[in-house]
């Protein structure tokens, strides 16, 4: 197969498909606040939209979180604004009571902008929301003691149908890619300004006017190029159409990893590398093999039968939707030696014998399970049949030895409501020749 058929096959496996759970939830609470709010007992439709990259049509198939606005009586209105504090908290905190009169059992919370639903398998997101003659929603920010604020995501939904449509469906195919890439890599990049940025390279650059899937690897530089040389301390950008401000809260953290894949990128076509190895790397194991992969597999298959292959991969085991930051350090140590920690010191090898405390060091995620990967590298793993690789679900805290040489490394997961949802990785190069220092 062709490289464009590659991509072709990649971007045709990760359309979003709501699913039949998420279909009945939506009709439920739309049900519900219809005949609270309407005195609509059977409307299962009316007043409800889905918003947030489901809406945009830019969300992929992993995607954990619906998005949904209800349009709220403007005549409500009042009432909730004339509160002498906050009167933004009793809105929400009004839309979840009669929530849970639907699901008693689930829990939800009223909180910042939105009401939280958490079902075992997704997150739904609900804002209550006015809608005003321009189109625009006022939706309550319990913040600060509260106000009302407005965003507009119709106009964005329309925007991104229009640029699809411009682009012969790449606009969409490339708000998946970048998704992919965020979900693969394990940094979080928010949907709604992976769209705009997108949606600001293809109308810079255009590509000339070439969409087809045999140019979708220069549209890839392309619009690393343009996120890597974004200004990773700006406050926030502009998102596509509606303009309302995202900002930005992670420290620009994408704008480093896109120059980092573009060089792997460049630096595999200068020196004739396999193309496809180093998208895999960027995008995932989703993203095929070429042919010539598949040839060195099976000339080395005799090699590979001397050891068994009992490595797993964390998009097989559970969908995988990085929404919150996680890093994990190591410290290393030994009776009579100087104790240091990993990440101070990225490039130093590691002499046997040590203990190695691996540890959940920050994250931002609330609630959630974790689940570590051990990954031996090298041919003393392959020798002693012990590349290990398996999945294990564990607490903040790991503890390994080095034992043999070799390129290792440690991956750990976070996951909510089935969800992997961060995840982080730590190489762990270990060498017998290492001179050890004592304290």
């Amino acid at each position: 197969m062709s490289l464009a058929n590659d991509f072709e096959s990649f971007c045709g496996s990760k359309n979003f498909e709501l699913s039949d759970e998420m279909d009945t939830a939506i009709k439920e609470i739309t049900k519900k606040l219809n005949s609270k709010y309407y005195d609509l007992s059977s409307e299962e439709k009316d007043h409800m939209y889905i918003v947030g990259s489901m809406g945009r049509m830019t969300a992929v198939k992993s995607s954990s979180d619906l998005d949904l606005l209800f349009d709220l009586p403007n005549s409500l209105f009042s009432k909730y604004d004339s509160y002498e504090s906050n009167g933004q908290s009793e809105l929400l905190q009004n839309v979840k009571e009669i929530l849970k009169e639907r699901y008693p059992k689930t829990f939800i919370k009223g909180d910042g902008q939105v009401v939280v639903i958490e079902f075992t398998k997704y997150t739904v997101e609900l804002v209550p929301a006015f809608k005003q003659s321009d189109g625009k929603f006022k939706y309550p920010d319990t913040h600060n003691g509260g106000s009302w604020k407005y965003t507009n995501p119709l106009s964005e939904q329309h925007e991104c149908m229009e640029s699809s449509n411009k682009s012969s469906g790449a606009f969409i195919n490339f708000c998946h890619i970048i998704r992919e890439w965020k979900n693969n890599e394990g940094f979080k990049f928010g949907g709604l300004l992976i769209d705009t940025f997108v949606f600001n390279c293809f109308n810079k650059c255009k590509f000339k006017d070439d969409y087809s899937f045999a140019n979708y690897l220069e549209i890839l530089k392309n619009i690393l190029d343009y996120v890597g040389k974004l200004d990773e301390d700006q406050s926030y950008w502009y998102a596509l159409c509606s303009n309302q401000k995202i900002f930005n809260n992670n420290n620009g953290n994408f704008v480093s990893r896109a120059k980092k894949a573009l060089r792997k990128i460049q630096d595999a076509e200068s020196n004739e590398e396999n193309i496809n190895d180093v998208l895999r790397e960027i995008l995932g194991n989703d993203f095929p093999k070429s042919e010539n992969s598949e040839f060195i597999t099976e000339k080395s298959l005799a090699f590979e039968k001397t050891y068994d292959n009992t490595e797993e991969f964390i998009e097989d085991v559970f969908p995988v939707d990085i929404r919150y930051s996680l890093q994990i350090d190591c410290c290393i140590s030994q009776n009579g030696f100087r104790t240091f920690w990993l990440r101070k010191f990225p490039n130093k090898y590691i002499g046997i014998k040590k203990e190695l405390k691996f540890s959940v060091t920050s994250t931002d995620c609330p609630d959630y399970d974790v689940f570590w990967k051990v990954r031996n590298v090298g041919n003393e793993a392959i020798r002693r049949n012990c590349i290990r690789g398996q999945i294990v679900k564990g607490n903040n805290k790991k503890i390994e030895h080095s034992q043999f040489n070799g390129n290792h490394y440690v991956e750990c997961y976070l996951i909510k409501n089935g969800v992997c949802v961060a995840r982080d990785r730590i190489d762990v190069p270990i060498s017998m020749n290492v001179s050890l220092n004592r304290k």
